[in-house]
């Protein structure tokens, strides 16, 4: 078992541990050993080896480290436009370089990506040396999100106005932080990215601005649904910003949302979720936000009525939020109704067709009433929306599967691309146990759940909201696996 201190932060016991703290493979981080990535070896044994989470994390921010990386580290953060200013308002945020230069180009990509990796270096020194690797390293791009195109529950979006604190900050970082909260509200790969960079920005101008970390964990927190952020990723860089904000205003609500946010659905620490909500809307009960998220989370305790007067009272605070809607539509899905749901998401799908949540939503209400033509429609549609190629082959098989042999052959041609994908990490074992499930192998959706608990899946913390997997329910295992999460259980039947 790993062991652990306050100095030295977690142990890791293998190469393999190793690379997954960095997010990278084992020939990757084997060759980052030649550049002195502190390894220890154990004595008279044949190349084991152990590393402490601490010292990695101060080998990875030191300058000299991050520079022999290079390439070896993944691409970072879009730019903003040239003319904003940094720490102290010092220096543009790329260098001015002609259009004409031939080399011009690359000049500029190097300079900017010189500056990104400057102001993680502040932040992560900022959030503590414990949160180092966590905000050094941004998402990989070329990463497939593990939904696998298939209508697999997922946590919902963060959502609504978020209202700026009243505490004393620079004025500088409150203005990156507006901008931060403007491209984080179009939902957009591209523009959370944007709204990623302004919230840093923030953070280096003013470390004691509590609103710009509640910025940095609702990007992230948005990030592992609308980009190929994973969860697992997402999720303890969202927690850390908001411990942050709480550290630094207790009487937050945002910030207490946030970190209940993270805890609830990333941590699946679902008492302190709880609390944390219930703070936030003690705090300041007028706020959408608190009511949005507890809504959803109340949706995995199967209270349905609390969920719907909750996600009612976001709505009546702020009318024009396009998530909020777009999440009663689901709530009234779980809920069972279903018609209800399927009105009120085709209005937004019409009126906003590149959302992504109403699509999404409306494959979960056309999977469960058995309509598949339009299940399938809304797969491809959301498959396009977030870029996923992976998604996209699962819509073209169940297409395909559809045409050739209704809704056995779409599962069967679903659970084969499926299953390769998995193989190549590139789908969740949530999405491949819902079609097995779907197809009557209880044994194999069982062993999926559990790589999907193993893994830390986030889908699998909505699982018990499908009536699809109502099948499970006297399963011991399956009740098992819901005790360990901590969901309420429902009687055998």
């Amino acid at each position: 078992m790993s062991a652990s201190n306050p100095s030295t932060g977690k142990r890791l016991d293998s190469w393999k541990e190793i690379a997954a703290f960095f997010g990278r493979d084992e020939r990757t981080v084997n060759r980052w050993e030649k550049l002195g990535l502190p390894v220890h070896r154990l004595p008279g044994t044949k190349g084991r080896v152990y590393a402490y989470t601490a010292e990695l994390s101060a080998w990875l921010a030191a300058p000299k480290n991050g520079a022999a990386l290079g390439d070896e580290m993944p691409a970072g953060l879009p730019a903003p436009s040239p003319g904003l200013t940094i720490v102290g308002g010092r220096g543009s945020v790329a260098a001015s370089i002609p259009l004409e230069h031939p080399s011009g180009e690359q000049v500029r990509a190097n300079s900017a990506g010189r500056r990104r990796k400057t102001i993680r270096l502040a932040v992560a020194a900022i959030l503590g040396v414990g949160a180092l690797a966590v905000v050094l390293l941004p998402p990989r791009a070329n990463r497939s999100p593990k939904t696998g195109g298939h209508s697999v529950p997922v946590q919902p979006s963060p959502g609504g106005a978020v209202l700026a604190s009243t505490t004393t900050h620079d004025p500088e970082a409150e203005q990156l932080y507006l901008k931060g909260r403007y491209y984080w509200n179009k939902r957009t790969p591209d523009d959370l990215n944007k709204a990623l960079d302004y919230f840093m920005q923030a953070v280096v101008h003013d470390p004691n601005y509590a609103q710009a970390y509640v910025g940095l964990a609702d990007c992230y927190n948005l990030m592992r649904e609308y980009t190929l952020l994973p969860s697992s990723e997402a999720y303890p860089r969202a927690l850390a910003a908001a411990k942050k904000a709480v550290e630094l205003d207790d009487q937050s609500s945002e910030a207490h949302a946030s970190l209940a946010f993270a805890s609830f659905f990333g941590m699946w620490d679902l008492a302190t979720g709880e609390r944390e909500f219930r703070r936030a809307i003690d705090l300041n009960p007028n706020s959408p936000v608190p009511h949005h998220w507890y809504a959803n989370a109340l949706l995995v305790l199967h209270r349905y009525p609390e969920a719907l007067v909750e996600i009612d009272r976001a709505q009546a605070l702020d009318p024009s939020s396009s998530a909020i809607l777009a999440d009663k539509g689901n709530v009234l899905e779980v809920a069972g109704r279903m018609d209800e749901a399927r009105s009120l998401l085709k209005q937004m799908e019409k009126r906003e067709p590149s959302f992504r949540s109403p699509h999404l939503y409306l494959s979960y209400v056309y999977l469960r009433t058995r309509d598949y033509p339009n299940f399938v429609a809304e797969l491809r549609n959301d498959a396009q929306l977030v870029h996923d190629d992976s998604a996209l082959a699962i819509a073209t098989a169940a297409e395909k599967g559809f045409a050739a042999g209704k809704s056995k052959g779409m599962f069967e041609a679903m659970l084969k691309v499926q299953e390769k994908l998995y193989a190549q990490q590139s789908v969740s074992p949530t999405a491949v146990a819902l079609t097995e499930v779907l197809l009557g192998n209880k044994s194999e959706a069982l062993r999926y759940l559990q790589a999907a608990y193993d893994q830390r899946d986030g889908a699998v913390l909505f699982v018990d909201t499908d009536p699809a997997f109502k099948s499970l329910d006297n399963e011991p295992a399956y009740r098992d696996l819901l005790a360990r999460m901590n969901l309420p259980l429902q009687a055998a039947q």
